[in-house]
């Protein structure tokens, strides 16, 4: 969007709504003209897709607060209509209908021409995101390195507890032949003879100018002449380097560690991106995880589940006595706080299961024992069942 476009559309005459309109209102406005011109419903029709363009370009503006408050600052400063490429027609300065240049009205105060002190570019420098007129030209920044992504295979120990790996990667790097210059080693970059160092090239357009990044140095104010053999003239090349990491304690499966810095280096001194670390954790033989928590899955005899016991189960840092009380059905969930994953502010829990485990043999003497068991208990297990199969017999 052009500062001109700016100025000179009238986006509320677009959409058919007043200038103090809510937003409400110029959302229900655009739906309606946005349905009746949409080039669906008016096929081969180019002045309904010239107007659907128009209203959607609108909306686009008027929607957002922001823009919204720009555009109507601008047209607020200039009126609706009075901007012209060549100047701006008038009687002050120099007779009827004689132009004259916008900036020499916000440089008078400075008593010289041009932009002067709050003249026309510092004006607009934040409004419209650019430099215009005599405003100050910025140089273009650095590019930021880029974000590199590398993967960690721990054991299920080393997730929970936390270590310290090597990474060994490949990834790109400040050149060590002309150390990120670009230029071969003797050499330097010279100012670019095209913007002169700033960086952005200037082009007026009545009493406005644009800038935009400078083409000969793609916005680096600097030309290398002669180009690093190395790094072909980047600055960069591609390294192996081995870093090593300090992985948390803690840390899930498919989790992305960020570490600030340690990415790709960036030109001309700007910053390197982060380096993100993609862990993999591989399995326990007892345990399972979820969240912060364990679980342990724990066999007990038919008599510990019907007398009850107490059973010594592992944790991550030794043992703990559970106590299975009498009647204790297969399946059960017992909690164990504490003994789970450690954590900053609260660790997680140990969840033991246990499950009555049935033999599968039996030795003549347990059989007589059992048998004799069951006929002294004499009790059914399942009564429901037993009269729901009574009553339809």
């Amino acid at each position: 969007m052009s500062t001109k476009d700016f100025i000179e559309k009238d986006y509320y005459a677009a959409l058919g709504v007043a200038k103090d309109a809510s937003a409400a209102e110029i959302k229900k406005a655009y739906r309606a003209l946005a349905r009746n011109l949409h080039p669906d419903k008016n096929p081969n029709n180019a002045g309904a897709e010239a107007k659907f363009k128009e209203v959607s370009e609108a909306y686009d503006v008027l929607s957002d607060v922001k823009r919204r408050a720009e555009y109507d600052e601008a047209r607020r400063l200039f009126g609706s209509g009075g901007f012209r490429p060549g100047g701006f027609g008038g009687t002050g300065g120099g007779g009827p209908g004689q132009t004259f240049d916008v900036n020499d009205l916000f440089g008078a105060a400075g008593g010289g021409g041009g932009a002067g002190a709050g003249g026309l570019g510092d004006l607009f420098g934040g409004l419209f995101g650019g430099g215009m007129g005599g405003g100050t030209q910025t140089r273009t920044r650095p590019a930021r390195g880029r974000d590199v992504e590398t993967e960690a295979t721990l054991s299920f120990d080393e997730a929970v507890r936390g270590v310290t790996v090597p990474l060994r990667m490949q990834s790109p790097g400040t050149c060590r032949n002309c150390f990120g210059t670009g230029a071969k080693p003797g050499t330097s970059p010279r100012t670019c003879p095209t913007c002169h160092g700033a960086g952005v090239t200037t082009r007026n357009q009545g009493s406005f100018a644009f800038s935009e990044p400078c083409r000969d140095c793609r916005g680096s104010g600097t030309v290398v002449d002669d180009p690093c053999p190395e790094c072909r003239g980047s600055g960069v090349t591609s390294q192996t380097r081995t870093i090593t990491v300090r992985i948390p304690p803690g840390v899930k499966d498919g989790q992305r560690i960020r570490l600030a810095g340690k990415g790709s280096p960036g030109q001309r001194g700007a910053p390197a991106g982060d380096l993100y670390v993609v862990v993999h954790v591989g399995g326990h033989d007892l345990f399972t995880r979820s969240g912060n928590n364990l679980a342990l899955t724990v066999p007990i005899s038919y008599t510990e589940a019907a007398l009850g016991t107490a059973v010594r189960v592992p944790t991550l840092d030794g043992a703990v006595t559970l106590k299975v009380p009498a009647g204790t059905a297969s399946g059960q969930t017992f909690r164990i706080r504490g003994k789970g994953v450690p954590a900053v502010k609260q660790s997680g829990d140990l969840m033991v299961t246990v499950e009555v485990a049935v033999p599968k043999q039996l030795s003549e003497e347990a059989r007589s024992a059992l048998q004799a068991y069951a006929d002294a208990a004499a009790e059914d297990p399942r009564p429901m069942i037993t009269e729901a199969v009574r009553s339809r017999g």
